[in-house]
């Protein structure tokens, strides 16, 4: 073959900044495109927040209508001059992000507001964490230099749920540059450590954990010997759940045994967990969904995001035949925020349109519950509204909706599909909740297995396999029938 020159024709979608702008703006969430509006506030002087039209005075009226018809008329003669390519009334947003940025958005915080609030209660908050309020606890009590670097090593090994997760002897090696220290210091002060707050903490393991939580009960409280009884001899047939072991053993009926176990099961096995505290997640709704008149309406969140507009005092500045540095800089910042709000209007109307169609298919959620969830997945909304998967998939990530029932995700909305014995099919989301509902109404004395669970499953006319039930199950965090099982 020789070489030649060939022409063809073909289409391709080009990822221009405005394109890559939309699609960067579709799949932030409530807080970031606060932020990123911040962000673009700041940088780019055409935009600014929509208050509202302000009243002028009467007798600037007459004066100022001839001022705005001419001022109107030359602004949209400078913004035909300056529309070189046309905006389209859809910005298309079904291409491959990933291919030109980063999934990942740095999250930046805002500016506070007119009255100061700069946003959620937990913005500054500080983390207190088990090692500062133990070492605030030590510093207020009185003891030697010795037993504070003895205690400070002995809580540098405790690990976030409060047990001891050294050895006696591993914390003396760290502490081996002080003379005279042998184990039975360290044993004391481990002891003091375990009196502190919460009780519980340093323990070495849950039975003792146990032990310490209960001598600190008030004597008089019913059961507190046998409590301490079984701790100390019988715990590993309570994690078992042999009851009638335990009743031959302590000499207890049924009923007394209960109230033993109550009693230890009011303890905190994690003393450390209390302490501490992760940082609340606050969760702003995009869309509101409520019924009026027997219909479910679906409502933007306007609150969430401001109104933006072009700021008519820089816009009249631009001079239609001057090119220079400063003219040609506002023509450019005109048309970033002029791409800027539509990419904003066009965010807010596939949203709107996204939550309306899941709206539609899952009414029958809205109305009943869980159980009468409709199985839903991204290609049933994509070929629905006639936008890409991706874009679903987009529009439905940190995204939430507020309902009767509750604020979800839409991902929630979606869920696979089982079959059933009716020809038709039933949401993983259903069965779930159905799973929940039978284990909820079990005799405590004789769980559901998995087995029986997907026999009743079976009787409703849903087919669903033992490990599919244990695999829901697991998901909501439920042990398996050996450890639900209670006295009655």
């Amino acid at each position: 073959m020789k070489p030649s020159l060939q022409l063809r024709i073909g289409q391709s979608l080009t990822m221009t900044p405005q394109l890559q702008q939309a699609i960067r703006l579709l799949q932030l969430s409530s807080i970031e495109l606060q932020a990123e509006i911040q962000d673009v506030l700041e940088s780019n002087m055409m935009l600014e927040i929509d208050e509202g039209e302000t009243e002028q005075p009467a007798s600037d009226a007459s004066s100022s209508n001839n001022e705005e018809s001419v001022s109107s008329q030359e602004t949209t003669d400078q913004s035909t001059d300056m529309n070189q390519e046309n905006i389209p009334d859809d910005l298309p947003v079904d291409s491959a992000w990933e291919d030109v940025y980063d999934n990942s958005t740095p999250y930046t915080r805002g500016s506070a507001d007119n009255n100061g609030y700069e946003g959620f209660e937990n913005i500054d908050t500080k983390e207190h964490t088990l090692r500062e309020h133990l070492e605030w606890q030590l510093n207020l009590t009185p003891v030697s230099d010795t037993d504070k670097i003895i205690a400070m090593a002995i809580i540098d090994s405790l690990d976030d749920d409060g047990y001891l997760s050294s050895s006696i002897e591993d914390i003396l090696t760290t502490i081996n540059d002080i003379d005279e220290v042998g184990t039975e210091e360290i044993e004391a002060v481990l002891r003091m450590i375990q009196t502190m707050d919460p009780v519980g903490v340093g323990s070495r393991d849950i039975k003792e954990c146990l032990s310490i939580q209960l001598k600190q009960c008030p004597s008089e409280t019913p059961r507190i010997e046998q409590a301490q009884q079984l701790v100390d001899n019988y715990l590993d047939m309570l994690a078992s759940h042999d009851y009638n072991q335990l009743m031959r053993k302590m000499k207890l009926n049924q009923d007394e045994l209960t109230e033993v176990i109550n009693l230890i099961q009011s303890m905190n096995p994690r003393p450390g967990n209390q302490i501490n505290e992760t940082r609340t997640e606050y969760v702003v709704p995009d869309v509101y969904v409520k019924k009026v008149k027997g219909v479910w309406k679906v409502d933007l969140n306007t609150d969430a995001i401001p109104a933006l507009r072009i700021n008519s005092v820089y816009a009249n500045m631009i001079r239609r035949a001057d090119n220079s540095d400063d003219n040609n800089s506002l023509k450019s910042h005109l048309q970033e925020a002029r791409w800027f709000i539509k990419s904003l209007r066009s965010r807010s109307e596939t949203l709107l349109r996204v939550a309306t169609c899941i709206v539609e298919r899952q009414r029958a959620f809205l109305e009943y519950g869980e159980e009468a969830m409709k199985p839903l997945v991204l290609h049933d909304v994509a070929e629905a509204l006639g936008m890409h998967e991706s874009t679903i998939s987009r529009v439905t990530t940190r995204k939430y909706m507020h309902t009767p029932r509750g604020i979800f995700e839409l991902k929630y909305f979606f869920s696979s599909h089982v079959s059933t014995n009716y020809g038709g099919a039933c949401s993983s989301t259903a069965i779930r909740a159905l799973i929940k509902k039978l284990i909820g109404a079990e005799t405590p004395n004789k769980p559901l297995s998995d087995s029986k669970i997907a026999a009743i499953l079976e009787d409703q006319g849903i087919n669903v396999a033992r490990r599919t039930v244990a695999k829901y199950r697991e998901a909501m965090a439920i042990p398996p029938s050996n450890e639900r099982k209670r006295l009655a």
